[in-house]
């Protein structure tokens, strides 16, 4: 076993990257450890101690942000169904079976995976490349039902007209253009039920 590297508490801070300030909070804290004159700091004593406390101490930053987090990040992406609440409360985090809190670092790294993928998923539908899956379906249905609608109404129309015709291709030719003109009159106002589906959804 090596001998325990000693540092002052400023070259301690350069050490690590990180102000003065921060040293003091540290000491505040209980996660410095000293030599036994107070005077020198125990390098990889107190970083081992701080990277076994950090998510005890990120803990209670996380608690406090976490509402403003959320509300932002995540549940303005889910289904209205799923209701939150100004007060919820931040979850308490699990225990693993081997009676380890979950790393932090790979909790954050798995959150900002599906942030970004819900980021890239908004930015496709703002680009006009993907659409939402139940304007498209409210989209179709009126459009099938507009189609049923006036193949269904032709025969009323046509019935009079056709019973006073004998030639075959005469009516053949009769009916072949109502036909088109129904589905003509279908796609138009399809196409325009299923802009007006898509635009409204958001």
């Amino acid at each position: 076993m090596t001998d325990p590297i000693f540092l002052s508490k400023s070259a301690f801070a350069a050490h690590i990257g990180k102000a003065p300030s921060y040293i003091t909070w540290l000491k505040n804290n209980k996660r410095l450890v000293l030599s036994a004159d107070e005077k020198l700091v125990n390098v990889d004593a107190t970083i081992a101690l701080i990277r076994d406390t950090a998510d005890l101490t990120k803990a209670a930053v996380a608690a406090r942000h976490q509402e403003g987090r959320v509300q932002r990040d995540v549940t303005s992406q889910l289904s209205p169904l799923v209701e939150s609440t100004p007060n919820m409360a931040a979850p308490q985090p699990a225990i693993g079976p081997t009676g380890k809190q979950p790393d932090f670092q790979k909790a954050r790294a798995h959150r900002e995976y599906y942030l970004a993928q819900l980021a890239e998923a908004e930015f496709h539908k703002v680009q006009g490349s993907q659409v939402e899956l139940e304007a498209v379906k409210t989209g179709a249905f009126n459009a099938g039902r507009l189609l049923r609608d006036q193949l269904l109404g032709m025969p009323p129309q046509l019935a009079p007209e056709l019973a006073a015709m004998t030639d075959p291709w005469e009516i053949e030719r009769r009916l072949t253009a109502a036909i088109r003109a129904s589905l003509e009159d279908a796609e138009r106002m399809s196409s325009a039920d299923l802009v007006h589906a898509l635009n409204n959804k958001s």
